[in-house]
């Protein structure tokens, strides 16, 4: 038995020997962009705890109006105060990450589920199909994207599906005009020539020859396009197109606080922004890191 508790005692030391390990190469390896990457991870991480795991961290509801007086300061019973209506500000932070975050996601995965297989098979197959997609996409992104969004986000009404395809809709052509102009370079990679010189079908050509070459620097732009997601939902629901009354969500908070910062209640404004600034950051330091990581000529220096 104690042979048994040694053993995995030593188990358990050797393997955080090597991450340990491994923490060190890789900072040797990439330097202050792989401390980037994992400040960014490090913060997305906490928010996604908040978003699945709230219960554990909210001290209240976040649609209790009996929480305490109303407009009350942080203090030690409510560190970010109380809003108008008696509500607990924290526990509304931590559940409107569930929101926020869900739609970014959400919204950032489907755009990139359309984007990808449209720039693959536009840039692969060229021709009619290639200039039709190809304005297509030109039209939707000559257009700026919160523009875009507000104007879908009117014409569907709030709710938390509506607004997720609001979102999407303005970062499709992204992803298609980088896969397609990547597949349009890699599709003339003798390999690829190779491929088809065997008689390789499009469908295996499309998907085990250019899909994993042009999977990496799409990795990189849901990163980002997630940061610029959550400002966008953000901005929706502070103009009144986003989501309805009864759900917790950051911009919905920060449009209701402004109206009480000319009487001195800045926590109402501050903790909502602060919230949505700081996931931002985290998506766009995630972005960044992986970029410079997964840039061929850094991992030549």
């Amino acid at each position: 038995m104690e042979n048994s508790t040694e053993a995995s005692k030593y188990s358990l030391s050797s393997r955080v020997g090597r991450i340990f390990k491994w923490f060190i190469t890789a900072n040797k390896k990439y330097g202050a962009e792989w401390w980037i990457l994992i400040a960014g991870a490090l913060i997305i991480l906490f928010v996604t705890y908040m978003a699945l795991f709230p219960q554990t961290l909210a001290p209240y509801s976040p649609l209790d109006q009996n929480t305490g007086p109303q407009l009350m300061p942080p203090g030690p019973g409510h560190p970010m105060g109380t809003d108008n209506l008696s509500r607990d500000i924290l526990s509304r932070m931590i559940y409107g990450s569930r929101t926020i975050l869900g739609v970014a996601f959400a919204a950032a995965l489907l755009s990139s589920i359309i984007g990808i297989p449209l720039g693959l098979i536009s840039g692969f197959i060229g021709g009619i199909i290639d200039r039709i997609l190809s304005l297509i996409m030109d039209s939707v992104y000559s257009f700026p994207g919160l523009i875009l969004a507000i104007a879908f986000a009117a014409m569907l009404g709030p709710g938390v599906v509506n607004i997720t395809l609001a979102v999407a809709v303005v970062y499709v052509p992204t992803y298609f005009r980088l896969v397609r102009g990547q597949t349009l370079s890699i599709k003339e990679e003798l390999y690829v020539e190779a491929a088809r010189a065997i008689g390789a079908r499009r469908s295996v050509i499309l998907g085990k020859y250019i899909f994993p070459n042009v999977i990496a620097t799409v990795v990189v732009v849901f990163s980002l396009n997630i940061a610029d997601a959550i400002m966008t939902e953000a901005a929706l629901s502070y103009i009144g197109l986003g989501l309805p009354a009864g759900i917790p969500d950051w911009g919905m908070d920060l449009s209701m606080g402004k109206k009480f910062l000319p009487s001195g209640t800045w926590w109402m404004i501050t903790f909502p922004g602060l919230m949505i600034m700081i996931l931002a950051l985290g998506f766009t330091m995630l972005g960044e890191g992986l970029s410079e990581i997964l840039n061929p000529r850094l991992l030549e220096r």
